[in-house]
């Protein structure tokens, strides 16, 4: 089902409200305006060099906006807070640290007592599928397990808000498949707001309870998505599902105007 976003307000863990952003004379984001529903994933998507990451990094407060305003949870951001994680794509790990201690890092930031900071991170090392690996050091692990390991290190802080930029892009097809079924029973279970740059329609349709689709810069949202009618079903059957391909190639239909 392809709509318009029309939920309440109280609903939105994430508010963009009329934002620009410019890079010289260059203007990346005009009047950019969306809501993130509570508890939902919501991708991103849009021709290369849209300003999808830049309006992550405006929502992490890793930059500043031009004007506008963006609120988590009716409040507004000035910087990067402990309601938001991000999950970097080049899963920005301590070459020294062990699997423990990256994912065990944000909690050492703020103070939290060792045996407790360790405790919440092996949860979630199990989680993401790690078990056995605490003591393992990155150059160990593949770019799928280090990729997890930066997953698992945002879950622990446990912000309310989940930012991920391509976090799926650097592995290998299959392992991106787990990858996007895993993110399906977090989204499921965590009770967090997801908010995920991806350039793959597939990824997206598959992924997300919310799809904007960004027009090329200066970028707005051209359009709102919500794939519901197959939501329910299970990881393999939703690749086979009649409305999840037509979505996909209706994406497919108005992006492609954009691809040079």
């Amino acid at each position: 089902m392809m709509s318009h976003n029309t939920t309440n307000d109280n609903d939105q863990a994430v508010a963009v409200r009329d934002v620009y952003k410019s890079y010289g004379d260059v203007m990346a984001l005009r009047d950019m305006s969306l809501d993130f529903p509570r508890g939902q994933l919501t991708s991103l998507l849009g021709p290369s060099g849209c300003g999808k990451t830049t309006l992550l990094k405006i929502i992490a407060g890793l930059l500043s906006a031009d004007s506008g305003e963006i609120t988590v949870n009716g409040h507004p951001i000035t910087g990067p807070g402990p309601d938001r994680a991000f999950v970097f794509q080049d899963f920005a790990l301590l070459p020294w640290a062990t699997v423990l201690r990256n994912v065990a890092f944000g909690l050492e930031l703020r103070g939290v007592a060792k045996s407790e900071r360790e405790a919440i991170a092996e949860k979630y090392i199990t989680d993401v599928g790690l078990r056995g690996f605490e003591n393992k050091h990155p150059h160990q692990l593949s770019g799928g397990m280090r990729q997890r390991v930066g997953l698992a290190r945002a879950l622990s802080v446990d912000a309310q808000v989940l930012l991920m930029d391509e976090p799926f892009a650097a592995v290998d097809e299959q392992t991106r498949r787990k990858f996007q079924e895993d993110l399906l029973n977090l989204v499921k279970h965590e009770n967090k707001t997801f908010i995920f740059v991806t350039h793959s329609i597939e990824e997206a349709v598959y992924v997300s309870d919310q799809v904007a689709i960004l027009l090329p810069r200066p970028s707005r949202v051209s359009e709102i998505i919500r794939p519901e009618g197959f939501r329910h079903k299970d990881a393999d059957s939703i690749r086979r599902d009649s409305e999840y391909l037509d979505i996909v190639d209706r994406i497919w239909a108005s992006l492609r105007t954009y691809v040079e």
